[in-house]
């Protein structure tokens, strides 16, 4: 797929001298939806903030659909919606006129039957008289969101887009975010809830300490660092290891009541199988088991913590 975004050498050092961001090299899809995870001031919102004209860099170059973004920034900007982190609406105005008075700032008007379509898309339609300040925060969270597509831009901007909102509505989100997909917007979010990025995500970047650790398609990433457990419950418990196990990862877990083994999923040796093959082999009786596969958040933790011991 072509790339709709160009993100090359872009690095932030305020005037303290504190490196926000070192510089970060990165593509975004046409059409791809695009997860950046991260812990508290990784660079997440500093990096967004910069693609969309918000903070200025101190070096690098991006480019959006052709548009250089720091020397064509007004060509640049129209072409990206962004949903802040933080709430930024007039709280006396109505849902209706917030969002209209968004798509006049990009110079577009009229098209009233698209402002329509996204605020039904965003449940907000019934509320479109109302002012802001009557409104549920979760509600308010579905305003910025609509605010950011007002001018049917191309890339959208998730700046953790769920945070502080109820499941229920997280799920609506998500949904709205496949959607949204469907008609071609690209879509690039910040996260702390790694599941969003699970559910949803195509790629997958990890930033850390202002540098991106990592940028892998979904998919990929979890064959590639992902891993297995199984728990064995034994039919009699063991003191120790056998010294037949000695190669394999395993460990007595439940006071020797069961043995769990770690393995690479999808590795050369079928785990599972083969350990039970040994376990016959060596007349170990076993009553039941249990697997797990490790979940994005798993590997969230196990790069970012790789990364600090480094």
């Amino acid at each position: 797929m072509p790339a709709i975004l160009t993100v090359a050498g872009v690095s932030k050092t305020y005037d303290s001298g504190t490196t926000a961001l070192s510089p970060i090299d990165l593509e975004i899809e046409k059409g791809e939806i695009f997860a950046l995870l991260g812990p508290n001031g990784a660079g997440k919102t500093t990096l967004i903030s910069i693609i969309c004209g918000i903070v200025t860099p101190s070096g690098g170059t991006i480019d959006v659909m052709g548009h250089d973004a720091i020397k064509d920034f007004r060509a640049a900007r129209r072409l990206v919606g962004l949903v802040p982190q933080e709430l930024s609406v007039d709280m006396f105005e109505t849902v209706l006129a917030t969002v209209k008075f968004s798509r006049r700032l990009f110079g577009r008007s009229g098209h009233d039957a698209y402002i329509e379509q996204v605020l039904r898309d965003l449940s907000l339609w019934d509320k479109r008289h109302a002012k802001i300040m009557e409104l549920s925060g979760g509600m308010k969270r579905r305003v910025l969101i609509a605010k950011a597509l007002a001018h049917e831009p191309d890339i959208l901007f998730l700046d953790e887009p769920t945070a502080g909102v109820d499941v229920s509505l997280r799920r609506d989100m998500w949904k709205l975010i496949h959607r949204l997909r469907t008609r071609g917007v690209t879509i690039i979010l910040t996260t702390h809830y790694i599941e969003e990025a699970e559910e949803m995500a195509d790629r997958v970047g990890v930033i850390d300490k202002g540098k991106l650790v990592l940028v892998e398609r979904k998919t990929e990433l979890m064959k590639r660092l992902g891993k297995r457990e199984v728990l064995v419950s034994l039919r009699e418990p063991l003191r120790a290891v056998p010294a037949a196990l000695a190669n394999w990862d395993v460990e007595l877990a439940d006071e020797g009541h069961s043995l769990r083994h770690s393995f690479v999923a999808d590795g050369d040796r079928d785990g599972i199988p083969a350990l039970l093959a040994k376990l016959r082999e060596l007349d170990i009786d076993f009553t039941d088991l249990e697997t797990h596969r490790s979940s994005l958040e798993d590997i969230f933790v196990d790069l970012v913590g790789r990364k600090d011991a480094a």
